[in-house]
């Protein structure tokens, strides 16, 4: 029965029994004193003092009670009249007037809340006085004081519910904005995963599928004059595609290269210029330079992954003869460096990355040399791409040493260590 705090909590519904409770409680105190003192009038206040409980009860049961406030203040003033009525015909009805405090400043707006507690106050008073036939302050003091108590009671429940309800819709922002938040990390990680995945199908997959491409055109072009040469690049065909097959057991299980089991990253890149050099018809040299010091796993990763898709990008795009494919350890960074004798190409004039673009280095930008640069970035390192049409290509990749790696100090040349594997 209250139109400005619903009465669906558990506290909500036991305050509206209670305020039910002593209203009819006060009604049959006041029709039994009647009674009991053989007062003047006593059938009429029990008469009277059974109305207003069966108005006061008819209330809740209004279709459109709970729904219409002018439906609520006909029924709040058809139950002030009746009390009014008892109130001229019994003194004890005086106490009737604080449960209707509460009734009137929970039906009605503010303002006219204040207004019929003011007016059921004076109500009170002057019947009170009127009954003993003479007018006291002290007379005042119970209807005036129980007004107060009640305003403040109701306001405070009032402000304690609307704090209630912002901190419950602020709960339910926050919940949503959680919801929202997580979607939108899963969404990202999604994404973030997708690019590993295109990078590490581009630096591995891709290349060694366009390896295996190209031994099996050389050994189309052997047949039928040099059966032996063409057995020999189906052969070095098979080898790759086997390679292959372990990169991609090893990517779907997400761990390390199979080029770095049992070996540094100086020793897998030194194994991929040979098998480059035995493969295809380039000399594919490796240099080491500096004293190497121990790389995490991710760093040692990205720096194999650029060297393979940028040495692929040589031996298909450039038109060369030599690679130089150096691994540079000095200061506090660690470098690979991919240099070619092709042909190379204008960098201004790369695509942007795209499905039907070709890998990066020599081959007009695509997503290999998109590839390259994100991986590198998530890393902090960068990427410098080198080239002009004639003058060959050089590639170089600079990450940062970790924190517990000492900078090591670079060594004179002369120290430098060279690998070269030729066909």
């Amino acid at each position: 029965m209250n139109l400005t705090v619903p009465t669906s909590n558990p506290v909500s519904r036991a305050l509206a029994w209670c305020l039910h409770l002593l209203v009819v409680g006060l009604l049959a105190l006041a029709a039994a004193r009647a009674v009991a003192d053989s007062r003047p009038h006593a059938p009429a206040i029990a008469a009277v003092a059974a109305v207003c409980a069966l108005v006061y009860a008819a209330g809740p049961l209004l279709p459109r009670f709970g729904r219409s406030r002018q439906a609520a203040a006909w029924w709040l003033a058809s139950v002030g009249a009746a009390w009014l009525t008892l109130l001229a015909l019994s003194a004890d009805a005086v106490w009737v007037a604080f449960p209707l405090y509460f009734l009137q400043l929970q039906l009605l707006p503010r303002r006219t809340g204040l207004v019929a507690v003011a007016a059921t106050a004076l109500a009170a008073i002057t019947a009170f006085a009127a009954h003993r036939g003479a007018f006291a302050p002290a007379m005042a003091l119970g209807p005036a004081l129980g007004a107060a108590v009640a305003v403040a009671v109701v306001w405070g429940y009032q402000a304690l519910y609307r704090e209630s309800e912002q901190r419950r819709e602020l709960i339910d922002e926050l919940t949503a904005t959680r919801a929202d938040l997580a979607e939108a990390q899963h969404t990202a990680g999604v994404l973030a995963e997708r690019e590993r995945l295109a990078r590490e199908i581009h630096d591995t997959l891709a290349q060694g599928l366009t390896s295996v491409q190209l031994l099996l055109r050389a050994a189309e072009r052997a047949l039928p004059d040099s059966p032996q040469l063409a057995a020999r690049h189906v052969e070095q065909a098979r080898q790759a595609a086997a390679d292959d097959l372990a990169e991609a057991r090893r990517f779907v299980a997400a761990l390390t290269p199979p080029a770095l089991d049992g070996t540094t990253l100086a020793g897998a890149l030194e194994r991929l210029c040979a098998t480059a050099s035995v493969r295809h018809r380039v000399t594919a040299r490796f240099h080491r330079v500096g004293t190497a010091v121990p790389l995490p796993t991710a760093h040692e990763v990205a720096l194999l992954r650029v060297a393979q898709s940028a040495l692929a990008n040589a031996v298909q795009h450039s038109r060369g003869t030599t690679v130089d494919v150096t691994l540079r350890y000095g200061g506090d960074v660690v470098s690979v460096d991919v240099r070619d004798d092709g042909v190379g190409f204008d960098p201004e004039l790369l695509p942007d990355p795209g499905p039907g673009s070709g890998p990066g280095q020599g081959s007009g930008g695509g997503f290999g040399l998109a590839a390259m640069r994100a991986r590198v970035r998530a890393l902090d390192g960068d990427v410098t791409l080198t080239s002009a049409p004639g003058r060959g290509t050089a590639l170089a990749v600079r990450l940062p040493l970790p924190p517990s790696a000492p900078p090591p100090s670079t060594p004179p040349p002369s120290t430098a260590t060279s690998h070269e594997a030729r066909p």
